[in-house]
């Protein structure tokens, strides 16, 4: 069973499943790859919506720590699939292929949406989440920074105040405040969140694609940072935090599962 599963139906909604199950969906390289190759594919598989999801549990748990955060290794670098490493700082490809895509992407948020998983979510034109729903800017208890979009988009739904709290403190929220925040567009019962998604989107789907596509094209020009540069600012800012002792502290803290003892270098 592949990690990353897709589903297009008549009504031209695509359905994009992270598939780890037992490990909440934790994101590997290949995973990363394949979700970069289905958000660029699908418009040319004949997709005028998509929905990301991941299996229950999780929405998405972020990187896989010991394959894509080293375990906390002494040196190791960020992969080339998250856009980091010794290779000219760059966005992250999946970011890239997210963020300027013109189909509209709705997240269903099932589960934890915390890493790289909360980016994903904030990736997507609208969140639809479950009462099971958590989200949590964890890179700072990496010893790291945040992809873009908790950096470019975060403060545009939820005011640069609360971002600021969430992205210094690593806290996590549940669904209710996840609404109250207006992080998401609605929470609906755990039953009801794929079956309520897909009706979005085939709502979506049914109007006129391409004056959709010039919508969403329209909202990154009035709305949106320049995401090349600052994918290239959070690349350069990784590739350094990569090396430091609080990374690798906060790291084998987690898979340790004690309290991180950071030093500042």
């Amino acid at each position: 069973m592949s990690d990353v599963l897709f589903d297009l139906g008549d009504d031209h909604v695509g359905v994009i499943t992270l598939n780890r199950p037992d490990a909440r969906n934790a994101l590997t390289h290949g995973m990363y790859a394949e979700l970069e190759r289905l958000v660029r594919e699908a418009p040319a598989a004949g997709v005028r919506c998509l929905i990301v999801t991941g299996a229950d549990p999780a929405f998405c748990s972020g990187d896989d720590v010991r394959q894509v955060m080293g375990g906390g290794a002494e040196g190791k670098a960020p992969p080339a699939d998250t856009g980091s490493g010794a290779r000219a700082p760059r966005l992250t490809p999946a970011a890239d292929a997210l963020l300027h895509t013109d189909v509209p992407v709705i997240a269903a948020v099932n589960g934890a949406a915390v890493g790289w998983g909360m980016e994903l979510a904030m990736m997507a034109d609208i969140r639809v989440a479950s009462e099971r729903a958590k989200f949590g800017e964890l890179f700072v208890l990496r010893g790291l920074v945040s992809d873009v979009a908790g950096l470019g988009r975060l403060a545009q739904l939820v005011g640069r105040e609360r971002a600021a709290e969430l992205l210094f403190t690593g806290d996590v929220i549940d669904a209710a405040t996840a609404l109250e925040l207006r992080l998401v567009s609605r929470v609906v019962g755990h039953d009801d969140l794929l079956p309520t998604a897909r009706a979005l989107a085939a709502r979506i789907a049914a109007n006129p694609p391409l004056a959709v596509q010039r919508l969403k094209a329209g909202l990154r020009t009035a709305v949106d940072p320049d995401w090349i540069e600052l994918g290239r600012w959070v690349s350069a800012s990784l590739g350094e935090l990569f090396q430091t002792e609080d990374h690798r502290e906060g790291v084998r803290a987690f898979l340790e599962k004690r309290a991180p003892r950071f030093v500042g270098r």
